[in-house]
């Protein structure tokens, strides 16, 4: 829609949620959040005004438009809210929790580390990874008769966590360490969302120490990885090394375009922070949503297994080979429709603006709800059914590409991002 266009549609007032049935939906909704959204949701409409655990005004919206005039078209009008930055108390200001300028220039220096040939070259790592962490459950299985039970969100975290540690840092933490450092992530990750989910506890937490104690475990994470990023370096300054080619050696050797400096040592291990915790989690909760269905779905699993032994006749699967795994590809995709894994977002609005008629005054929180997008039947037919086929090409109702959000959308990467700066190489 046009700016004229906007300025001249009637301002409508949203349907709001009073604050004293938020407040007694609180509990309810911080024990299992979908039900309760989605039951706003049918009952006002796919945008409505409501408050956060009772206390934080909010609204929250499935609607495509909305979304990406939010995440896409004015972009610069909306930053992370407070909730999104205040995870930077625990992780400090890394790609996810950053915003703004500063966060253009991370992503600028940042971005070219991800070149397809670094992604590719990551291959063989998983596949290596995934052999250790399933041999045991394999010799088990063989053990018992060709059966075992595997609790499966506690394998796919722990076999993810490692594929990402060991991308970032390339040779192998101390097994003790690496245990340690995924369960102060999870720890400090189940503390905040509890925290945001019922801020009317927050007085609570404060007085029983709550945010100190996290606080503690946080300096701890950040102490192991300040440990392990200084070996690093130490390992690098010895006459004739040769470092590594992981992400850790990539942000150690990145220069800003203007500057042609490095980032300082507490940026450094803001990124690699951030690599850990956001690398492993999204990826983890897919791979067991993914698992789930396919159990559910055997002629699914069925087809997967059998296409894979047409394309790859036995061997190993190289990157190059994932453009011809279609049935696996659509239930992936299927899967992260079913279950996002960035379920919903926050905004806020950083100047007045507007979007079909809807005023939106300075300051105004929206919570992005992917989650009830992706089941929301005007565009996924029969949205609780787990259909891989409908991402194939040729479907007489393809994908709608705004109403398929699975982390979310954003500003893309400028061209500048694809290739390092000539000016800063040597």
């Amino acid at each position: 829609m046009e700016a004229s266009e906007q300025a001249a549609a009637p301002a409508f007032q949203l349907p709001r949620v009073p604050r004293w049935r938020s407040l007694l939906r609180s509990f309810a909704l911080a024990k299992d959040p979908l039900p309760v959204l989605d039951a706003v949701l049918a009952r006002f409409g796919d945008t409505v005004e409501l408050y956060i655990g009772g206390v934080e005004k909010s609204i929250l919206t499935r609607d495509p438009g909305l979304t990406q005039h939010i995440l896409q078209k004015n972009h610069r009008n909306y930053a992370k809210s407070k909730f999104t930055q205040g995870f930077s108390r625990y992780i400090g200001h890394g790609l996810l929790t950053n915003d703004g300028p500063d966060w253009l220039r991370q992503r600028r220096l940042i971005q070219p580390g991800f070149h397809r040939q670094r992604v590719a070259g990551l291959t063989g790592l998983m596949q290596e990874i995934t052999a250790e962490t399933f041999a045991p459950l394999v010799a088990r299985a063989r053990q018992a008769g060709g059966a075992t039970t595997v609790e499966v969100h506690e394998l796919m975290t722990r076999l993810t966590f490692r594929i990402i540690a060991r991308s970032v840092f390339s040779t192998n933490f101390p097994e003790a360490e690496l245990d340690r450092l995924a369960r102060l992530i999870t720890e400090i990750q189940a503390f905040f969302v509890r925290s945001i989910r019922q801020p009317y506890l927050k007085p609570w937490f404060q007085l029983r120490g709550r945010f100190t104690y996290h606080d503690a475990l946080a300096a701890e994470m950040r102490t192991l990885l300040g440990r392990l990023i200084a070996q690093r370096q130490q390992a690098n300054a010895q006459p004739g090394a040769t470092p590594p080619d992981d992400l850790l050696q990539m942000l150690l050797d990145v220069r800003y375009e203007d500057t042609c400096e490095p980032m300082t040592p507490d940026r450094v291990l803001d990124e690699a922070l951030i690599l850990l915790v956001a690398g492993h989690e999204t990826s983890a909760n897919a791979l067991t949503w993914l698992s789930y269905l396919l159990a559910h779905h055997p002629a699914e699993a069925v087809a997967i297994r059998a296409e894979a032994e047409a394309v790859l006749a036995g061997r190993t699967p190289a990157f190059e080979d994932l453009p011809r795994l279609g049935q696996a590809l659509y239930a992936v995709q299927e899967t992260m429709r079913r279950y996002p894994p960035a379920w919903m977002v926050d905004r806020v609005a950083l100047a007045d603006d507007e979007y079909q008629g809807l005023r939106i005054p300075k300051g105004t929180l929206f919570s992005l709800y992917f989650h009830g997008l992706h089941h929301d039947p005007k565009y996924w037919p029969e949205p609780e059914h787990f259909r891989p086929s409908r991402f194939a090409p040729g479907q007489a109702r393809p994908v709608q590409a705004n109403a398929f959000v699975p982390f979310g959308a954003g500003r893309a990467c400028a061209s500048a991002c694809n290739s390092p700066s000539p000016k800063c190489s040597s």
